[in-house]
């Protein structure tokens, strides 16, 4: 399965500041070095890099352990924002990482931004089969979480609303992965992927979208409404995971 290409490019400034990060990185790398990306949040429209970090994914080779202590010797700390929070994995290492996170291989594979080097992303295949496992996987794990944080915080609606916004905030990559399953590029904007997604496993987009809503909300709306609002997306959670687990590959 090929993603689509998001090719939206991170502000100039954060760009900038990843490239300065880079550069003794990659001359300590040499020819060990294959490629450098941008990815998560720093892609997305209002990232505010004051308060996150900009994810930089560094490829190699090779990177023996040997080397890691040289490379720890040149990584530059960030003083000051923005601040980069590396991952660096060697190309084996991600060929044969495919079928345990195609999640979030997916999600890198469409949306980056190539620092140096070849873009490697366009030669992933992610089977189909991996990806709807890690999804079931992924929903049975939050339905479970939010069944035990519902029957725990029940009778307190400001730790309904604390368990509530944690959680719901890990569904937008989830979310986007349920419509890949599908053979389609996720919508940009959460709330376009949430319709989407409620459009194709026939779910209450409201009741998908509103624990997204009650996570801007500081306070919780009384107990009565935040226990609805649980309840419902407990409920839609719980069709997602009936849908997913009966899901075919074709």
């Amino acid at each position: 399965m090929n993603a689509i290409l998001d090719t939206r490019a991170p502000a100039e400034p954060i760009v900038l500041a990843a490239r300065r990060w880079l550069s003794p990185v990659r001359e300590q790398l040499g020819n060990a070095f294959l490629s450098a990306y941008i990815t998560g949040g720093a892609l997305n429209e209002g990232f505010d890099p004051e308060h996150r970090h900009v994810n930089v994914l560094v490829v190699t080779e090779e990177l023996p352990i040997s080397r890691l202590d040289a490379l720890a010797a040149v990584v530059p700390a960030s003083k000051k924002a923005p601040h980069i929070d590396p991952l660096f994995m060697t190309l084996q290492q991600v060929q044969r990482s495919l079928d345990v996170f195609p999640i979030e291989w997916l999600d890198l594979q469409e949306r980056h931004y190539t620092l140096e080097g070849v873009d490697l992303f366009t030669a992933l295949e992610v089977p189909q089969t991996y990806l709807r496992l890690q999804i079931e996987q992924e929903l049975r794990g939050k339905h479970l979480r939010l069944t035990q944080g519902y029957v725990l915080g029940a009778a307190h609606p400001e730790h309904l609303h604390a368990t509530l916004a944690r959680l719901a905030s890990g569904f937008h990559t989830l979310f986007r992965a349920l419509i890949r399953l599908h053979d389609e590029a996720p919508p940009s904007s959460l709330e376009r992927v949430t319709a989407r997604v409620a459009e194709l496993y026939d779910l209450d987009a409201e009741a998908l979208g509103a624990a997204h809503r009650m996570r801007s909300q500081r306070r919780h709306p009384g107990a009565d409404e935040t226990r609805a609002v649980y309840r419902s997306f407990l409920a839609q959670i719980e069709r997602l995971t009936s849908a997913v687990d009966g899901f075919r590959i074709s």
